[in-house]
């Protein structure tokens, strides 16, 4: 399918591994400019040089989600204009919520919704002007069915899940559309870090840990990088017209709700 994406611009969040990188990747080799975000400058310098297309003149930005203000900043000094935005930033440690100190939930917060605040306000007087838009939050199948003992992470996905709905009403008209995408367990450093967690906590092995979780999908494996990747490219696409305001799961069958 020729998804008529080619000459789009996208500037895609947490793009030196995992699910952005792929999405980066994935994005390039359908003919959109690409420019990275992330916090390590070696990190997304590698990547840069590993994206198809080098001639569509692919860039990239240093910015800590940490400091919305500081990012604000570095979009607005950028003077670059998207016609795509795809927000996805590493998740919260793990543990229940019961036991969370207030400033997780702050620091989350921060990293994940105001930053993804910020950076819609930036990219969409140019997305109106062009008359078209594509926003994709990378967020998780917890927003449909919280995760054990990610209590954190439950809470402020939910968040996000519920800003991007709302922004998605708001935005439509102007041919500007705003989409979830939901990971399910995904070969990625963040889905080391849950299974060693988990593995540390309840005294079973990593390899009972990985058994455990796979089999937890229907499909009894955990999903590539590139297969969400798949589904974002799609969302981002002239495709994805008249698709608004929906939280689709990349989880293999997981999700036991509809």
């Amino acid at each position: 399918m020729d998804l008529r994406i080619q000459n789009k611009n996208a500037l895609v969040c947490g793009s030196t591994q995992g699910i952005g990188k792929a999405s980066a990747i994935a994005l390039a080799e359908e003919g959109v400019s690409v420019t990275l975000v992330a916090r390590n400058e070696e990190k997304l310098k590698k990547v840069l040089a590993e994206l198809p297309n080098q001639e569509l003149n692919h860039n990239y930005l240093v910015a800590d989600f940490s400091n919305p203000q500081e990012l604000k900043e570095k979009i607005e000094a950028s003077s670059l204009n998207f016609h795509i935005l795809i927000n996805n930033t590493g998740g919260p440690a793990g543990g229940p919520v019961f036991n969370a100190q207030i400033d997780e939930f702050e620091r989350a917060f921060t990293m994940h919704l105001k930053c993804n605040h910020v950076l819609v306000q930036a990219v969409v007087p140019f997305m109106k002007e062009q008359g078209y838009g594509r926003v994709i939050n990378v967020i998780s199948t917890s927003v449909k069915q919280p995760l054990d003992g990610l209590g954190v992470s439950n809470t402020i996905r939910g968040a996000v899940a519920n800003w991007s709905k709302t922004m998605a009403n708001e935005l439509g008209q102007f041919g500007i559309t705003v989409n979830n995408v939901l990971p399910g367990a995904t070969a990625t450093e963040r889905l080391n870090e849950i299974i060693n967690n988990k593995a540390k906590k309840t005294g079973k092995s990593v390899d009972e840990v990985i058994e455990t979780m796979k089999n937890a999908a229907p499909a009894k494996r955990f999903a590539e990088p590139e297969e969400v990747a798949n589904a974002i490219v799609f969302l981002a696409s002239d495709r994805a017209s008249y698709i608004n305001g929906i939280n689709v799961p990349v989880d293999g069958g997981r999700t036991k709700s509809l």
